[in-house]
């Protein structure tokens, strides 16, 4: 049985990953380590928490003592690296916070890993999730590939840089054998209603302002976390050492397009008349170095792992307003911060 730690597993894109991971591969040990922060969820994963090859650890990677005792106890396998501060208007305000975690933290797991293997590394990986915002700013045209050169503009984005490059140090230095992927901005279920569409949705149903930033047209590329969860999967089980694999999910989008497309859904899925949540729409002050467009250009993972996206944008999009609107009483607890008194709950 190997023995398979995720971080950050009881948030948005972990609790995918981890729900597949404990489904998947029952012969595997699964362990969740968070430290259930605001972005932290037990809720998101009440369906698996009795599975026998799943068990929550509840500890802070920023702890290196814990971490190093942790490595030592459970002697993993394999670490899926997701824990992190993610959202860039937190970092701006608070970028020691984001230096902690994402940095400091990883350097944790990567001590950890690299004492407990000691050169032992047949059957280890130790898998870096990334972003595709370490790349910078794209002009109206091009792709990022997993050469493009970094060019970080957030506190976020640069803490995440400096995170890959460590990891792919340990890869060079010592030998400790890695994967990176970077991917495009994330949707669907369980996302926290601090990032665009989930605050939208929530946004539309309090009757509440959309805020958009400056005129709209910065372009992302949205990828569906269920996809991002599969890749991760393939890339965690196939994919080579020392690699970065891009994952994007082909779908470009300017903000305002996109607000505009969710309003029209949201109306039709209240039975409002086509147009009412549009009058919503607000558009506020830019945010500091704001990048104008990300695109990933995801050829290779698709060539070497056959990954590609599931569903358009348009499906997901569907997909992830249906769940809130099922989901009322999660997205209830998550604004109101009663989320968090679950692990008391259940753990205490």
């Amino acid at each position: 049985m190997r023995k398979i730690l995720i971080t950050g597993g009881a948030g948005f894109i972990g609790s995918h990953v981890l729900r597949r991971m404990v489904k998947n591969y029952p012969g595997d040990q699964i362990f969740n380590l968070d430290a259930l922060t605001y972005a932290g969820n037990l809720e998101n994963i009440a369906d698996i928490e009795n599975e026998p090859n799943y068990e929550f650890i509840k500890g802070d990677i920023v702890d290196a003592d814990f971490i190093n005792k942790l490595f030592q106890q459970h002697q993993f396998d394999g670490v899926i690296h997701l824990a992190a501060e993610s959202h860039v208007d937190r970092s701006i305000t608070d970028p020691l916070a984001f230096v902690k975690t994402n940095v400091i933290g990883t350097m944790n797991l990567l001590n950890a890993a690299k004492e407990i293997w000691n050169h032992n590394f047949e059957g280890k990986r130790f898998y870096h999730i990334s972003t595709d915002e370490v790349y910078g700013t794209l002009g109206a045209t091009g792709l990022f590939t997993e050469t493009t050169p970094y060019d970080p503009n957030s506190p976020y984005s640069a803490s995440k840089a400096s995170s890959d490059h460590f990891v792919r140090a340990y890869g060079e230095t010592y030998g400790l054998p890695y994967v990176i992927t970077n991917c495009s901005n994330n949707y669907g279920p369980n996302h926290f209603p601090e990032k665009l569409i989930p605050l939208l949705i929530n946004n539309i149903l309090q009757n509440k302002p959309l805020p958009v930033y400056g005129d709209g047209k910065y372009t992302r590329d949205w990828l569906f976390v269920k996809d991002h969860a599969v890749a991760i999967d393939l890339v965690f089980h196939q994919g080579k050492n020392h690699e970065t694999y891009n994952i994007g999910g082909f779908n470009e989008w300017q903000n305002i397009d996109l607000v505009r497309l969710l309003c029209q859904k949201m109306d039709a899925k209240l039975g409002k008349p086509e147009g009412t949540s549009e009058q919503l729409i607000t558009f506020v002050k830019d945010r500091p170095g704001h990048d104008l467009r990300y695109a990933i250009d995801a050829n290779k993972i698709n060539k070497e792992l056959g990954w590609k996206p599931s569903v358009t944008f348009e499906e997901g999009l569907e997909q992830t307003i249906d769940w809130y609107l099922d989901n009322k009483t999660w997205l209830e607890n998550v604004t109101s911060g009663n989320y968090q008194k679950y692990y008391e709950k259940q753990y205490q």
